[in-house]
């Protein structure tokens, strides 16, 4: 309750030093019941305040309208990686990354392949979710990941998506 006097006298402090002072004047003389004036100073004030600064304030810009994207399936780049190539495509459908096709993924060993075949699904997901090539390296799969949104990059900047 301390709490909501202080916030509420504070924004009415503000209300009297924003109003002509003839307005902050009168509503701090009014003539009035103690009841009136309590059950409108409670909630009347606050609103009054607010909805003349919400009104006079300008309207926002409108957004720049986003630049339309084809659908289709992009091409990544083939990104070299110390274990070998990382190729992806990118599926581009109603303005968003609908799917991510893994062409090449290092191979260079056994043990690589292992490592792509964990990574690259976790790597899907997280673009899916972001809408985006801007998203956490999977550890334990550093070389992978980085190809992968490398190549992943090249692709939507082919086809203009800025998401």
């Amino acid at each position: 309750m301390a709490i909501l006097a202080v916030g509420w006298q504070a924004g009415l402090g503000m209300l009297s030093t924003a109003l002509p002072t003839s307005q902050a004047v009168a509503s701090g003389t009014a003539g009035t019941t103690s009841s009136a004036t309590s059950s409108s100073g409670s909630s009347s004030a606050p609103s009054a305040s607010a909805a003349p600064s919400a009104s006079t304030a300008p309207a926002p810009a409108p957004a720049p309208a986003a630049p339309t994207v084809a659908d289709g399936t992009y091409d990544g780049a083939v990104v070299n990686t110390r274990y070998g190539t990382v190729q992806v495509q990118a599926v581009i459908s109603g303005g968003q990354i609908a799917d991510v096709i893994a062409v090449k993924l290092t191979d260079a060993d056994r043990r690589s392949v292992s490592i792509s075949n964990a990574v690259a699904p976790m790597v899907h997901d997280e673009v899916l979710a972001a809408q985006s090539a801007h998203v956490a390296n999977i550890s334990g799969g550093t070389y992978t990941t980085q190809g992968y949104l490398q190549s992943l990059q090249a692709a939507l900047d082919a086809a203009g998506f800025t998401g």
